[in-house]
């Protein structure tokens, strides 16, 4: 699909910004030119998706569609329980609340913003723990989103294991600037999770762009597939929430995945019902379900990451070429430019 787009000039993009009151979030996207705001919801999907759109199930309860999508998130993530929702945060909303309440806390390596408001919405309360070196744009280590295990172990103690409701991990660490996590951080905060039992959750909205980012970088994972890659980031949590819209290369889209615990499943489905609708479309037309379960294959390919990370690869060496500081090494969804550094002046 095409559409008819406009610049506009710089007079007139003035006026707008200050129409908006100088948010961006209040303009109208006709006006934008070129609109980096995020890749949630905004990708182009392939023309086996819009095939698959026409072959959406619209049923009620049981479409074909929804078991087409049961299949391939099983298949990808190895989890036997999975749940459609409309996107992540109604993942976070449905899941949170079952476990969440006064006096429990997060730990994460970094909590995205919405993750942040259900956890806070639930009563409970969100710890970050990222590693030092996210903190500094400058500093290119190849894992900047990992988890600091000394301080993981050391929240955990310190509050007690009992008032731990979930360790969150996001992969990729979007708060961080897109950057990943190593399948030996994943491991190491399993097994420290399982020291204290302690639940894993995986928010894994960026599963397969960080899979990528381990084949490139870690050591001994170049010759593994991304699909396995990613299957074994999902075999060390116990259960997960994805917003769809990023890897699945969807408009709409999340969900919800349980490993083990057939009882909390049975409990989020009846959550689903009374938050999203039925569980077998969980907010979801049969056409998005039919386009998710292609999706979530097709964000597996190898070339198509290649490619996406490499347009971020491209931008950053532009930046480098200009002497602009950005979040460095480049993150997976875009690059995210040091603004104190670049606009020292504003406070």
């Amino acid at each position: 699909m095409v559409e008819t787009i406009k610049m506009l000039t710089r007079e007139e993009r003035e006026k707008k910004i200050a129409e908006a009151k100088y948010n961006v979030f209040n303009l109208r996207g006709e006006d934008v030119y070129i609109d980096l705001l995020t890749d949630s919801g905004t990708n182009a999907m392939s023309q086996e998706q819009w095939a698959g759109i026409l072959r959406g199930d619209e049923a009620y309860a049981g479409g074909s569609s929804y078991f087409k999508l049961l299949e391939a998130a099983q298949d990808i993530t190895g989890y036997p329980y999975i749940q459609p929702v409309h996107q992540g945060r109604a993942a976070e909303k449905v899941l949170f609340g079952a476990l969440m309440g006064e006096g429990k806390y997060t730990i994460s390596n970094m909590h995205f913003d919405t993750t942040r408001a259900h956890v806070e919405l639930a009563g409970a309360r969100a710890l970050d723990c990222v590693v030092k070196e996210a903190n500094d744009p400058a500093v290119r280590a190849p894992f900047k989103g990992n988890m600091d295990i000394v301080k993981l172990e050391k929240l955990i103690l310190e509050h007690g294991p009992d008032a731990i409701a979930l360790v969150i991990m996001t992969i990729t660490n979007n708060s961080a600037g897109g950057q990943p996590v190593s399948l030996e951080n994943m491991a190491q905060t399993a097994a420290v999770c399982k020291k204290y039992g302690v639940k894993l959750c995986l928010d894994a909205a960026r599963f397969a762009e960080n899979a990528f980012f381990i084949k490139e970088r870690e050591e001994g994972y170049q010759n593994q597939s991304i699909q396995k890659i990613v299957t074994e980031l999902f075999s060390y949590a116990d259960m997960f929430t994805m917003s769809a819209k990023k890897d699945a290369i969807v408009n709409m889209g999340g969900l919800l995945g349980v490993k083990e615990d057939k009882e909390l499943f049975a409990l989020l489905k009846g959550r689903t019902i009374s938050y999203e609708g039925f569980t077998t479309y969980g907010g979801l037309s049969g056409r998005d379900l039919e386009s998710l379960a292609i999706g979530l294959y097709e964000g597996l390919d190898e070339n198509y990451l290649r490619y996406r990370i490499g347009q971020m690869e491209y931008l950053a060496g532009r930046l480098d070429d200009a002497g602009i500081a950005y979040q460095s090494p480049v993150g997976g969804h875009g690059v995210f430019i040091d603004a104190k550094a670049l606009l020292p002046h504003i406070p």
